[in-house]
């Protein structure tokens, strides 16, 4: 096997947006290092809920809009 083909994988701390941190280990920089997070599932509405609900409310009513009463139908039994 060639040497130097894998890149070095090692220990860092990673700091998430409210000061919180963990050990893992990473390719990126070197031993020891410091990764920053500026955006995580702590601050980000992808994680939170935020546009995605307003994204599911906007397509719940266009279906209603274009299918009518068809959901409130099923679950009357009809």
């Amino acid at each position: 096997m060639k040497a130097d083909t894998h890149p070095n994988y090692h220990t860092i701390k990673v700091v998430l947006t409210d000061g919180t941190t963990y050990e893992t280990r990473s390719t990126w920089g070197k031993e020891g290092d410091e990764l920053r997070l500026d955006v995580d599932p702590l601050s980000h509405p992808a994680w939170q809920g935020g546009t995605g609900r307003v994204v599911e409310r906007g397509q719940l009513s266009k279906f209603e809009k274009r299918f009518g009463s068809f959901l409130s139908s099923a679950k009357d039994g009809k």
